[in-house]
This record gives structure tokens, C-alpha cells and sequence, in this order.
């Protein structure tokens, strides 16, 4: 089983500020289906905003869409998505105590914090704008009324285009490298031979969870500071980072996801 899974915005999307390699998106197109890959997206993009990515930026369908941070799983199939019950059974399962309306409620008086739009909220998400220039002292206000509570996890990121600051309440069960784990563990494919692409903050728990990591070339200082750390704590993690020059591309975005795929092996001349 061949599975790669990958993050979409600045990482299988060119949507940043570095340049992008043009034929990176059909290349990478013509390569998962050449080397018959599981492909799976794994985003904070919902549905909605998912489909909008695939249309236009000419990406494929994946045949497994995680969105939503790793709170929701979608499989393709004929056409058509099906929603993963199962995976909402299980997060209910093993996150007995989460709850986004009380998470919602004892954050609200945060000043710094501003609610997402309601289609970025869900019964397993909960999701903030933060004023990034005081985001430290935003978020130890946060976990200190939040954290233990509400078998959550909380997830700050950047949005190096906006300046927003980005975070997320999740229950602990449902993240991306949880939903990851879970379709790894559904298709009985070892972390090893699972590979995923990511460039920015919440993505390094898949980066650090033992599946084979790709950081593109574009990926965020921090991230690669982070996951650098959690290599040298653990030298048995498998990370790669893009260096670009690799069959003349550049090793941003779609082109870092394809130099990582070749450098485990997925892809072969």
C-alpha cells in the first residue's frame, strides 16, 4: 500500500509567496495515478473549501479527504464523497468530555480572540482568529482556562498571508495526525510506509507521529525549527526537507511534495 497524504494550502497548493513551478499540479497528477498512490488530503479546509481548492487549482479528487483539521473524513468514491461515520463514532468515543459549546463559552471573553465564521466550526471544532503580535500572551490566558477540561488539544498556527493568527480546539481523538492514524491503521498501512507533506504549524504532529514527513522547501521557520527539535529527541523519526533542484524543480509547494514522494520511494523512474 502506497499512501501519500498531504497538506493543501502552501504546501500541494501554490497559493504563497514563492514562486511555483508551473506543470508541478499535472505532474503531480500524472504520478499518483502512474504509481497507483492512495492520495489524501489532510487540511483545515472544509468541504466546501476543499472542492473549491480541486477546481481551482486543477488538483485530483484524493480518494480520502480529511478536512477540517482532522475533525471530519470524506472518502471519494464513484463521484460522489461519503462521510465516515465511523470516524465521528470513535472521536465521541475516545473524547467523552469534549464539548465545543463550553469551549466556546469560557473563551469568550478573551480579548485578542475572535471567533471564525460559522463554517468553520463543527461539533468537533472550534476556531479562532487571534491577534498574532500578542499571541503568547493570548494563549496562556487560553490554557488556563481551557486546558485538561475538555479532552481537547489546542492548535495555534500562522497565516503568513493574512498575519492572522489561527488556533483550534479539537478534541485530543480527532487531529490530523489522529485521522491520519486512523486511515493508516483502516487500509493496514504501517506509519513507515505513510507519507505526508506539510509547511506549517499544525502540522507537526503528523510531522513528529512516526509517518514518513515531508517539510516543503516553503515550510514555516518554526515548523522546521519544531520538527528539527523532535528529530533530535527521537532519531528513529523520518523527516525529509525539500531542497529543491530535484528533476529541475524547485522543491516549493506542489514540487516539495513531489521530491518527498520520490525521496521514500513512492514514486520511481
Amino acid at each position: 500500500m502506497k499512501i501519500l497524504a498531504t497538506d493543501l494550502d502552501r504546501t500541494l497548493l501554490p497559493n504563497g509567496s514563492w514562486p511555483a513551478d508551473p506543470g508541478a499540479i499535472e505532474l503531480f497528477n500524472e504520478l499518483t495515478e502512474k504509481h497507483k498512490v492512495l492520495v489524501v488530503y489532510v487540511t483545515g479546509r472544509n468541504l466546501r473549501l476543499a472542492e473549491n481548492a480541486i477546481n481551482e487549482y486543477g488538483i485530483r479528487h484524493p480518494h480520502v479527504l480529511i478536512g477540517d483539521v482532522g475533525t471530519s473524513i470524506r472518502k471519494y468514491e464513484q463521484g460522489q464523497w461519503q462521510h465516515d461515520l465511523g470516524w465521528d463514532a470513535h472521536v465521541m468515543e475516545t473524547s467523552p468530555r469534549w464539548d465545543a459549546d463550553a469551549v466556546h463559552n469560557i473563551v469568550a471573553g478573551v480579548a485578542g480572540l475572535r471567533e471564525q465564521e460559522h463554517e468553520h466550526c463543527g461539533p468537533f471544532k472550534q476556531s479562532y482568529y487571534v491577534d498574532h503580535d500578542r499571541n503568547r500572551q493570548i494563549l496562556k490566558q487560553v490554557e488556563a482556562l481551557v486546558k485538561g477540561k475538555f479532552d481537547e488539544v489546542i492548535i495555534y498556527s500562522y497565516d503568513s498571508q493574512s498575519g492572522d493568527g489561527l488556533l483550534d480546539f479539537l478534541p485530543q481523538s480527532a487531529t490530523k495526525q489522529t485521522a491520519l492514524e486512523y486511515i493508516a491503521e483502516e487500509f493496514g498501512a504501517s506509519k513507515q510506509e505513510v507519507v505526508f507533506c506539510g509547511d506549517s504549524g499544525n502540522d507537526v504532529f503528523p510531522l513528529t507521529a512516526g509517518f514518513s514527513g515531508v517539510m516543503v522547501r516553503n515550510a514555516d521557520d518554526q515548523l522546521v525549527a519544531n520538527v528539527m527539535q523532535a528529530a533530535e529527541a527521537n532519531p528513529d523519526l523520518r523527516i525529509y526537507h525539500a531542497k529543491g533542484g530535484f528533476k529541475n524543480l524547485s522543491g516549493y509547494y506542489t514540487s516539495g511534495v513531489i521530491e518527498g514522494a520520490y525521496h521514500y520511494g513512492l514514486f520511481t523512474d
